[in-house]
């Protein structure tokens, strides 16, 4: 640029022999100067911009931590939107359903009861088919920058928050991609035959069908309550799309500010309607997403709190007097999905085979370092309607004549998609990959690993570009329904969950009567036939249900690790 400057100043000068040629080209330098300047300041602002993002992307420093008003907390990952409709990941959940959101019903702080929430009591019909929940009165919507309400929650927003995932023609439907995965893949839209207001504190739902698991489903992180008036608001402005990337709600911390992948900041709500306000002023997420870094951070006291540490990590942990380990079982399973709409994963045959093929004890002694239980199907021990009929062993040669059986006596070549980043289900995606590709060559299937970026990964499996992908599954409720209709129903390979992508209508059938029966026993008895099915098609391999754990530092109070593994942080104190 300030080349250019002194060539425009010199073409425009007389020749150096006329009386004004030096204070011409003294303006040109002068010019130039400035233009230097200019340049400087520029060069310093990136810097200072530079040095900015790094404070960011570094957390807070020890001092910060000494603060009795400010919770930090290291979260393991961006999360993909601020709306937990549109989202299936933990990360997304923390950062907005267990912040900025209610629910009209919750799960008891580190279990898996159903208490009130918005709604302060409910009326069940004989028949099942109809639920009446009767709202709080006077619960107040966030007060922002961006946005002031001027009203408080009504059966309005109940009904505007659960049409706009069930009606295609609803104006906020297709907003930011318009993809409900869970209330697609659990069958919502077909069970809920209509959402009505009886006035603005009394709302109906009702069902096509009795449905065992509806008071779990709309505890769950989809079935957070919005603002209407927020949404009306920004549809006359034109700027429907910031609704769920600038969020409000009713819970207890207000959004503030996203920094992608690096912060998140949320203020406290002071007005919180549902019981006592944080008893702290601020709560920020500081993005880490390797596991290595989040332990050097809490070593350094630059976070409160680290989620999903690495189990490798563990023993140093407990060597940190200034800190402590929380751990409780998983309600978790690890596994690897098959693509069935691939061949030759279309091949019942070579599926079984695979499932002969993969070494998981090994997996568990050195990937998950023995703090796991091996998998034998979809659900947990720790959820009832579990089986623990073991359907393949370790059996390299089995797995050969299986193959050999479908068609492939030589094997056959395939990608294999880990997990970038460390999970509950699955601490390190990478080493399992090249422990599970070691076991396929060995009965003929040759593997090349491939990965993405979180972000990238979760929605290239949800459209089925994989062939073999890990992949994993936190319970976000106790009931079986959760694990087996979401992951494995032929509703969820539209939805995008079923990363297997199989159906299969013997299946389906049984986890139908499993949800329209009543009685607990009957509902089990369904999902350990559909199990059995499970088993038999082979459409994952599962792997592993592993504990969690969570370390924070010993001036946090009351933190409640909850069994599905999300986050609650309004209860916390922080006391030196």
């Amino acid at each position: 640029m300030a080349t250019l400057s002194l060539r425009l100043s010199h073409s425009r000068c007389p020749k150096w022999s006329d009386p004004h040629w030096s204070d011409c080209y003294i303006q040109g330098l002068d010019q130039l100067v400035n233009e230097f300047n200019r340049g400087v300041l520029r060069v310093i602002k990136k810097i200072l911009l530079l040095a900015f993002s790094g404070i960011l992307a570094t957390g807070c420093t020890s001092d910060d931590i000494s603060r009795t008003d400010r919770l930090i907390f290291c979260s393991e990952g961006s999360p993909m939107i601020f709306n937990p409709q549109l989202a299936i990941d933990g990360a997304t959940y923390n950062a907005s359903s267990r912040t900025v959101f209610n629910r009209l019903v919750d799960f008891r702080l580190g279990t898996t009861e159903i208490v009130p929430s918005l709604a302060e009591s409910w009326v069940i019909s004989p028949d099942g088919k109809e639920y009446t929940f009767f709202l709080k009165k006077n619960v107040e919507f966030h007060s922002t920058k961006f946005f002031t309400p001027t009203r408080k929650m009504t059966s309005e927003d109940v009904l505007f928050s659960f049409n706009r995932m069930r009606n295609e023609e609803h104006p906020y439907h297709k907003v930011n991609g318009g993809t409900y995965e869970y209330f697609q893949s659990m069958g919502m839209g077909k069970v809920i035959e209509s959402i009505s207001a009886i006035d603005d504190h009394t709302v109906v739902f009702r069902l096509t069908r009795p449905e065992a698991p509806f008071m779990a489903s709309i505890a769950m992180d989809f079935s957070s309550i919005f603002s209407k008036e927020y949404a009306d608001q920004l549809l006359k402005a034109g700027k429907p799309e910031q609704f769920d990337h600038k969020p409000i709600g009713t819970g207890p911390f207000i959004w503030k500010k996203y920094v992608k992948d690096t912060i998140i900041e949320y203020d406290a709500n002071k007005k919180y309607s549902l019981g006592p306000p944080p008893k702290y002023d601020h709560l920020v997420f500081v993005i880490t997403p390797q596991p290595e870094d989040r332990f050097k951070k809490i070593k350094k006291k630059e976070c409160h709190i680290i989620n999903e540490p690495n189990p490798s990590d563990l023993e140093q942990f407990s060597k940190l007097s200034f800190a402590q380990i929380v751990r409780r079982p998983g309600m978790n399973t690890g596994y690897l999905a098959l693509n069935t709409s691939h061949s030759p994963f279309d091949n019942v045959y070579v599926r079984q085979a695979i499932n002969h093929a993969l070494n998981k004890r090994k997996y568990i002694e050195k990937v998950y370092l023995s703090l796991a239980n091996e998998a034998v199907s979809v659900l947990p021990p720790m959820v009832w309607g579990h089986v623990n009929r073991k359907a393949y062993r370790y059996d390299p040669k089995r797995a050969r004549e299986l193959l050999e059986k479908a068609g492939y006596p030589k094997g056959f070549s395939t990608k294999l998609w880990y997990l970038p980043v460390g999970r509950p289900y699955n601490p390190n995606g990478k080493l399992l990959a090249e422990m599970m590709k070691e076991d396929l060559a060995a009965v003929g299937i040759k593997v090349k690993l491939v990965t993405y970026d979180w972000m990238e990964y979760l929605n290239r499996v949800r459209r089925g570009e994989h062939d073999l992908a890990q992949l994993g599954w936190t319970g976000d409720n106790a009931d079986p329904d959760n694990f087996i209709s979401q992951l494995l129903s032929c509703n969820a390979v539209a939805g995008g969950a079923n990363i297997a992508r199989w159906c299969n209508p013997e299946f389906d059938e049984l986890v139908t009567k499993a949800r329209i029966a009543s009685q607990l026993g009957i509902r089990a008895k369904y999902y350990k036939e559909a199990q059995r099915i499970f088993q038999q098609e082979a459409p994952w391999v599962p792997i592993a249900h592993t504990e969690i754990f969570r370390v924070h530092l010993n001036s946090v109070k009351n933190y409640i690790l909850s069994p599905m593994g999300t986050e609650n942080f309004h209860q916390i104190e922080i006391r030196e």
